[in-house]
């Protein structure tokens, strides 16, 4: 059987994660679709054991989540009445896990925004840290039993509930969020010390790395195949988050 020489893998590679499409990516290195995509399910398998197997006992000291919408097969509005209220068609979130200083991706995951995910979730981040963090998410309720639940009392906690404006033009509604006008930051747990809770830095995934806006912007954040999301937000943090 013929296999690609492992330069025109990374090339393929490198490629993809530049945010080029499977289209692109086919024509820049003369490699056929279906090999790409062959390409990604073993390599997939590969990132999702290497980070299993390396992220842990991580030193983090200030963590920051979120979420980021994107969706499989159709928009909700148009997924086939066969087909409604099954994951993977319609709405799917990734959460995601970020050091606030290295810029690591210790944890992400991708669900709904439900407490079942919020729990796996953080219960897989809590099995990535050796020691104590400062944790910081959005105001998400979920959040709150997921967090207790994973870490109990060894966490700095706090929400960073984001406020936003209004009065925008229904085009501009249509492809961008509401404007950002302020932030407030909701301490949920600290140590008897009083230690300061966690810098509420504003942050945005897509400002460490351009390869995130696939997951954002309203063209590209389509995948046919939830098993082909997976298998791509598997890649992205080990190619930029170690």
């Amino acid at each position: 059987m013929n296999r690609l020489r492992r330069a025109k893998q990374a090339q393929i590679i490198s490629a993809l994660v530049e945010g080029n499409s499977l289209r692109a990516t086919s024509r820049m290195t003369g490699v056929s679709k279906v090999t790409i995509l062959r390409l990604l399910k073993s390599l997939g398998a590969a990132c999702a054991a290497y980070q299993d197997k390396v992220l842990r006992n991580l030193t983090c000291k200030r963590i920051q989540c979120d979420e980021i919408w994107q969706f499989c097969y159709a928009k909700d509005k148009n997924v086939p009445a066969d087909k409604q209220g099954q994951f993977g068609y319609g709405n799917v979130w990734t959460g995601v896990a970020l050091d606030a200083e290295t810029k690591l991706i210790p944890s992400w995951r991708v669900g709904t925004r439900g407490a079942a995910t919020a729990y796996e979730f953080m219960h897989d981040l809590a099995g990535c840290l050796a020691n104590r963090v400062q944790l910081t998410t959005d105001g998400h309720r979920v959040y709150l039993d997921a967090v207790e639940s994973a870490f109990g009392s060894e966490i700095d906690y706090a929400m960073l509930v984001k406020l936003y404006g209004g009065d925008r033009e229904e085009s501009e509604a249509r492809y961008s969020p509401a404007e950002c006008i302020g932030c407030r930051a909701i301490p949920i747990c600290a140590d008897s010390r009083g230690s300061p809770m966690h810098s509420q830095r504003k942050w945005r995934i897509t400002s460490t790395r351009w390869a995130f806006t696939i997951c954002i912007t309203t063209s590209a954040a389509f995948t046919k195949h939830c098993a082909s999301h997976q298998r791509w937000k598997r890649e992205l943090p080990t190619t930029f988050g170690t």
